[in-house]
């Protein structure tokens, strides 16, 4: 069998595995006609008034810097992994990635985003 025709036969497959899956759980699923069931729902208790208000920018900044911090400390573990074979380009590289991570957190400090208030 060709590779163009083992990958139809997996392109077919996966369709209709996915196609199955979604009428299967179509099938089984519990129906509700409460009309309750479409009411926006936030911690048990019902909300009252509108729910879209605007939130202060510093939940936001918070968010950016936890992403920001966080996708660091994922592109740091495969080279923390593979330091030996990158020898001193990779830790040139990798250091100047850490400094400008430092120079985001600095700016961050300064302009105070860190503070909660």
């Amino acid at each position: 069998m060709s590779n163009s025709a083992l990958f139809l036969v997996v392109l077919i497959t996966a369709a209709f595995m996915v196609i199955a899956a979604l009428l299967i759980a179509k099938w089984l699923a519990p129906t509700s006609n409460n009309p309750h069931k479409g009411d926006p729902y936030e911690c048990g208790i019902p909300t009252r008034g509108t729910s879209w208000i605007q939130f202060r920018v510093g939940y936001y900044l918070f968010a950016i810097l936890y992403l920001v911090f966080d996708v660091e400390t994922v592109l740091l573990f495969p080279w923390a992994v593979k330091m030996k074979d990158m020898g001193a380009q990779g830790l040139v590289c990798v250091s100047f990635f850490l400094v400008i991570l430092a120079l985001g957190l600095a700016y961050a400090w300064k302009k105070g985003a860190l503070k909660w208030k």
